[in-house]
């Protein structure tokens, strides 16, 4: 028996954790994949308040360790689904069930596909969504990268300081992403900007990806890029489908949630990239967990 199952070891998850442990209360962490979540694989942290420069993963262990060391749990299963039994929680898992008396969802968000044919078949062979984990493999080669907010941009000028080549091709005409950014890629001679367009072929053969097709949402013209390389990143979608008996989601699948983290089922609260919000960082998220945490506790206290 668990005061509070966290599910998610991302920023979120270990940052309930830790305020949880510091409560008084006994936490355990349900992670199906491993800890830290997306900011793994940054390569370097710039924007946390109070540490001017730290890799992603450094930031997670050091979560990670924290959590543990105040005495949290944590166990690699996948959660399969939440059950209510008066005022107990049944979290269900690929390893067996935990019983508690409050819940934190902080399952984060995953890497949104373009949804074409063959572009599962071609992840890891020229497809990523990932630049600063398979950039290095493309030295010297062209790449594209396919998205228009900050992710897109930053994988962009990154890739630009080894391969020879990188288009960036958003589907509007103008970037969601900070004009500092924008301006600081325009300033890259290896770097051809395609807009109004969208990638709508992947050419390949058996040893991987040779060129991808980009057409023009006015002209309809398509072009044929010849890259080896193609790394998307337009968002991120949510899973939280195993969880919409006890909370309600939004028509993306967002669990439905304000500041206070409450999901309408009493001792559910979620936190992260999961939840409905406007901003997603990684101080967004640690905030989230701590106010989730401390949200489960006044709940527990109060049984």
């Amino acid at each position: 028996m668990y005061d509070i199952v966290i599910v998610g070891a991302g920023t979120a998850g270990l940052s309930a954790a830790i305020y949880a442990e510091r409560a008084g209360k006994k936490a355990l962490v349900l992670e199906a994949a491993a800890y830290g979540g997306q900011i793994i694989n940054t390569p370097d942290i710039e924007n946390y308040p109070g540490i001017a420069h730290i890799s992603g993963f450094d930031f997670a262990t050091g979560l990670y360790n924290q959590a543990k060391d105040l005495g949290a749990e944590i166990k690699f299963e996948k959660v399969l689904g939440i059950e209510t039994d008066g005022n107990e929680k049944i979290v269900k898992t690929s390893g067996g069930e935990y019983r508690c008396k409050a819940v934190i969802l902080a399952t984060g968000a995953k890497n949104r596909p373009l949804g074409l044919d063959n572009e599962k078949e071609l992840v890891g062979k020229g497809v990523s969504y990932c630049a600063t984990c398979d950039g290095m493999f493309f030295r010297n080669q062209p790449v594209a990268v396919n998205g228009g907010g900050n992710t897109a941009v930053e994988d962009a000028e990154f890739l630009a300081n080894f391969c020879s080549k990188v288009y960036i091709i958003h589907r509007r005409d103008a970037f969601r992403a900070d004009e500092k950014e924008v301006e600081r890629l325009k300033a890259k001679e290896n770097v051809e900007f395609i807009l109004n367009a969208t990638v709508t072929k992947l050419n390949a053969d058996d040893k991987g990806l040779k060129s991808i097709e980009v057409t023009d949402k006015n002209t309809k013209e398509v072009r044929t890029l010849e890259v080896n390389g193609l790394f998307v990143a337009i968002g991120q979608s949510p899973d939280n489908t195993a969880f919409a008996n006890v909370t309600k989601l939004d028509s993306k699948g967002y669990i439905e949630a304000g500041e206070d983290l409450k999901t309408g089922t009493d001792g559910i609260f979620t936190a992260g990239d999961c939840r409905t919000k406007t901003v997603r960082q990684l101080t967004t998220a640690a905030s989230d967990g701590a106010v989730a945490a401390l949200a489960a506790c006044a709940y527990i206290d109060a049984l």
